[in-house]
């Protein structure tokens, strides 16, 4: 029994060492060491000097590799437009308006030399396809020919003939707008009541079955209607609940967008040739009209109905269609039989199903080759 309670003993005096070491105030101020000390080599590692990866240093290991090559790319894309100096160069003739040289004039980063491109400055995002021919480039001087602050030059050919080439006509921002013009006569518009609600020919669908194809979990809501003319597709389809854009061009001389919109449509001013200005797969239903195949991509590559320009186009809507959605061919007319063999081959690789497949040939051609109308409606895959 002694020997257990010597050992009990020495027992409470090690508790007493343990303690006494581990009291409250040694602890307080361990824990405030060791805050301090991470604080401040986090303070160190913040302040110290790094070294700025240059254009052509390899990527650094704390930065992926998608990362680094879609930087590289975009400073690639910077420097040659740089190099160009398509300003400078044109800027001692005096072929450029000021408010044109204001509008392309590279401005300086906010906040001063970017770490991973290496840019100081950044280029124009838009108007460098005006470059592209000397003729593009004098209408392009021509729109932005007016004085700041003052009424906008009256010229509705302008924006058109720029749009038609690739040349987005942006840099006119410093105008005030005129009134409006004179009541639109709806008699020389284009305006159609009764077409896609009345049967005219067999490669004509109407809406109502075009809808009907559409089930309740993928309704049709909202929809883009490629170079629609006077809006007829968007005005009709309004009537059936379903907003549809517009996209089209001023032509002859007819303001088709202010009739468009004094119709209460909502209209877009632009080429099929340019990249449709909305997010992917926004769309329940894209209308495509008779010559909008035939205009995609073509102004802005300069390679009309040739089987790339094509292809961007398809690309493009098939991009802005969502999964499920409804592309609608409405009698695109080929001229050929070869043109046709083109176009489904086209259409095919991109896997749509067919719900409405219909070839015919044009009456009244009076010629041995008839020409062929396609109308198709397909529907977009779910792709992995």
């Amino acid at each position: 029994m002694g020997s257990v309670s010597l050992n009990m003993a020495s027992s409470r005096r090690g508790g007493r060492r343990l303690s006494c070491l581990c009291s409250p105030a040694l602890l307080n101020l361990l824990v405030l060491l060791s805050l301090l000390s991470t604080n401040l080599l986090a303070l160190l590692a913040f302040l110290s000097p790094r070294s700025l990866p240059g254009p052509t240093t390899t990527a650094p290991s704390n930065l992926s590799a998608a990362s680094y090559a879609i930087s590289a790319q975009v400073a690639a894309i910077a420097r040659e437009i740089d190099s160009s100096r398509l300003v400078p160069h044109r800027q001692a003739d005096g072929s450029l308006t000021p408010e044109l040289l204001l509008f392309l004039s590279p401005h300086a980063l906010p906040l001063g030399r970017d770490a991973r491109t290496g840019l100081t400055h950044m280029p124009a995002s838009v108007a460098h396809a005006c470059f592209r021919s000397p003729s593009t480039l004098a209408m392009l001087a021509a729109f932005t020919s007016y004085a700041p602050h003052a009424a906008c030059p009256r010229n509705a050919t302008l924006p058109h003939r720029l749009v038609s080439k690739g040349c987005e006509p942006l840099p006119r921002r410093r105008c005030l707008s005129r009134g409006p013009r004179a009541p639109l006569p709806a008699s020389n518009m284009g305006l159609d009541n009764r077409r896609w609600v009345k049967p005219r020919h067999d490669h004509e669908f109407l809406i109502d079955d075009v809808l009907r194809l559409s089930s309740a979990s993928s309704k049709i809501r909202i929809g883009f209607d490629v170079a629609g003319g006077a809006a007829n597709f968007a005005a009709r389809m309004r009537e059936r609940g379903v907003t549809i854009v517009t996209s089209m061009l001023d032509n002859a001389g007819k303001p088709m967008n202010e009739f468009v919109a004094a119709r209460g449509l909502f209209p877009l001013l632009l080429s099929p040739a340019h990249r449709f200005p909305f997010y992917d797969g926004v769309f329940d239903l894209v209308h495509v009209g008779t010559t909008a195949l035939d205009e995609g991509g073509a102004p802005a590559l300069g390679q009309a109905g040739t089987e790339e320009a094509l292809e961007f186009f398809m690309f493009d809507v098939d991009r802005v269609l969502r999964v499920g959605g409804l592309l609608w061919i409405d009698s695109y007319m080929c001229h050929s039989e070869q043109r046709r063999q083109l176009v489904v081959r086209l259409i095919l690789r991109f896997g749509y199903k067919k719900l409405k497949w219909v070839v015919g040939e044009k009456a009244g051609t009076g010629s041995a080759k008839a020409a062929l109308y396609l109308s198709a409606v397909l529907q977009k895959p779910a792709r992995s």
